[in-house]
């Protein structure tokens, strides 16, 4: 075998994977279908900006161990997730907080705020939530329910929120302070210069190969490696054979325009239901870019068919009862570590998938502490 490990998939996952197995010696090939590293988390760069071509990524973590070492590949600034909502002509502040409550109701005070949302939850008098528009409506009430929640919610699944299970939504959190800061993570911030080169330093000097599907090469190279770590969908890995899994897809529209600053925010929702797109992200405010043109993306919600790209697994019982039949083909699999949010079929933050690769790490060397 010429590899100890065929890397499927040159996104985060596997790149932590190959930078820790290239310090332990060992020899990786990583393939990936498209034809640029990084996976969701590349960054093109356009009249200087730095264009994230899959959606807006903003790094933040509580988690030391994962902030210490994606700092090794990368230098972050200070920037700060603040989004706007766009309701017909109204603007709001994300996420709900004294700055949301008082354009909402003109109001001043943290007990004005209480005291409307409780009264208005009170009036619904919701007991046991059968959907998930009743579970919003029983966690903050009709107003910013009706405002801010249900057409974003509806364009993002597809689907009318008395149609979706109340368990999406398990909380939504109100802040009682004028705090606009969307985490509150102790670390976060975007890297200066974009996501791409933290994955280029992690590949470096590691064989790569693009537009490279994962079965045609296979079919020809069964025994180039030891062991494979698969980072695409768990369930194309076995053919679909207990059938397929259910994801949201989403499609981008990106604009070059020849003006210096669009929208003034990185990131405007857009919250009403006849609005097709959910946010508008103008990339060079997470960089505090000064360039004298701006791209820009909007944001298309869809559902995932086969053939397109992935985003959001639909984490509902039915299709996390296939995932547990297809983690049972997985365990049977000794020479396969499946990872990543699509080999996981699960939703994960960017810390999330570099704790996850070095819990990998550890399991298969025993010689990393996460």
């Amino acid at each position: 075998m010429k590899y100890d490990y065929l890397v499927v998939g040159a996104g985060l996952f596997g790149s932590v994977f190959v930078n820790e197995a290239k310090k332990r010696g060992k020899n990786c090939l990583v393939i990936d279908k498209r034809n640029h590293i990084g996976g969701n988390i590349y960054c093109e760069s356009i009249d200087g900006i730095n264009v994230h071509k899959y959606g807006a990524h903003i790094f933040h973590t509580n988690n030391e161990v994962v902030w210490q070492y994606i700092n090794k590949f990368a230098k972050f600034n200070n920037y700060i997730n603040s989004p706007i909502a766009s309701y017909k002509n109204e603007l709001y502040n994300l996420p709900f907080n004294m700055n949301t409550f008082s354009k909402m109701w003109n109001i001043k005070t943290p007990s004005q705020a209480k005291a409307i949302i409780e009264e208005q939850i009170r009036e619904l008098s919701i007991t046991e939530p059968s959907n998930l528009e009743e579970q919003a409506l029983s966690l903050v009430g009709r107003d910013v329910y009706e405002k801010l929640v249900k057409g974003y919610t509806e364009k993002q699944w597809g689907r009318a929120c008395t149609e979706l299970p109340a368990f999406i939504i398990k909380r939504l959190p109100l802040r009682f302070t004028y705090d606009n800061n969307y985490f509150d993570d102790r670390y976060q911030g975007i890297p200066i210069g974009g996501y791409t080169p933290i994955v280029e330093k992690m590949l470096s000097g590691v064989e790569v190969r693009l537009n490279t599907d994962y079965f045609d090469f296979i079919e020809f190279e069964k025994d180039c490696a030891s062991k494979t770590i698969f980072t695409g969908m768990i369930d194309s890995f076995f053919g679909y054979k207990l059938g397929y899994l259910e994801y949201r897809s989403l499609n981008f529209e990106h604009k070059r325009l020849e003006c210096d600053n669009y929208q003034g925010n990185a990131v405007v929702n857009y919250t009403e239901r006849e609005v097709p797109y959910t946010r508008i992200i103008e990339h060079k405010h997470f960089e505090f870019g000064k360039q004298p043109t701006t791209v820009i993306s909007t944001e298309y919600p869809s559902e995932w068919k086969p053939g397109d790209d992935p985003y959001y697994p639909v984490n509902n019982n039915k299709n996390d009862a296939l995932y547990a039949k297809y983690t049972r083909l997985a365990e049977a699999e000794s020479n396969v570590i499946f990872g990543g949010r699509l080999g996981s079929y699960k939703y994960y933050d960017m810390d999330k998938v570099i704790n996850s690769a070095l819990e990998a790490i550890a399991l298969e060397f025993g010689d990393y502490t996460v």
